[in-house]
């Protein structure tokens, strides 16, 4: 039973997958904002049904949600979007949080990429940041989606300002170094997070 729960976020490149990973190899449950947003409308969940009673069944592909129509389809609407969101972070904050309680490690990474955007500072105990400089990120997202510069700058600015994530943060890891500094810096993170739980029990 776990109750501590950190928020993990980071902007787009700044590494956090690689820094959640290192905290589950310590034993620590993640639990990942962007797969359970999958599940939520996943064939047969209430989530999809609810998609295609509003839009209609041309947001099916072979059963299952067609990602691309629904893109489309509120894309440039402003209303669409917003349904689609009330409809879809409050059945995620759910589960996460659920699982988050649930996990049997000592606390428990929630990973939530759109922490800061979308103020789910409220579902966690504390906020770490994985943070880089922002030329950094991008050199590091062009290279690793084969993306160019315009479109990783466009998604950035969509995102929270670093300025914005760090005012946000109780944690910090520095991801502009090499594995091993990275790894020590998760190792008293993780130390620390293990007496917090003791004594958060």
């Amino acid at each position: 039973m776990s109750a501590l729960l950190i928020g993990l976020t980071g902007g787009i490149g700044s590494g956090k997958t690689t820094v959640a990973n290192l905290f589950a190899d310590r034993g620590i449950e993640l639990i990942d904002a962007d797969i359970i947003a999958r599940e939520v409308v996943a064939p047969g969940s209430d989530g999809l049904k609810a998609i295609v009673d509003h839009f209609g069944k041309e947001m099916l592909s072979s059963g299952a949600l067609d990602r691309a129509a629904l893109r489309a389809r509120v894309f440039n609407n402003p209303q669409e979007l917003r349904w689609l969101n009330n409809l879809i972070h409050p059945m995620v904050r759910t589960t996460m949080t659920e699982r988050g309680k649930a996990a049997a490690s000592p606390y428990a990474l929630l990973v939530i990429p759109l922490l800061v955007e979308n103020g789910l500072q409220s579902l966690v105990e504390r906020v770490l940041v994985v943070d880089l400089p922002e030329e950094e990120q991008l050199r590091r997202t062009m290279s690793r989606d084969s993306n160019d510069r315009a479109l990783v700058e466009k998604i950035m600015a969509n995102q929270a300002s670093r300025e914005q994530r760090l005012a946000a943060a109780d944690d910090l890891i520095d991801n502009g170094g090499n594995l091993a500094d990275l790894n020590t810096q998760v190792e008293r993170l993780h130390q620390h997070y293990l007496t917090l739980a003791g004594s958060h029990e």
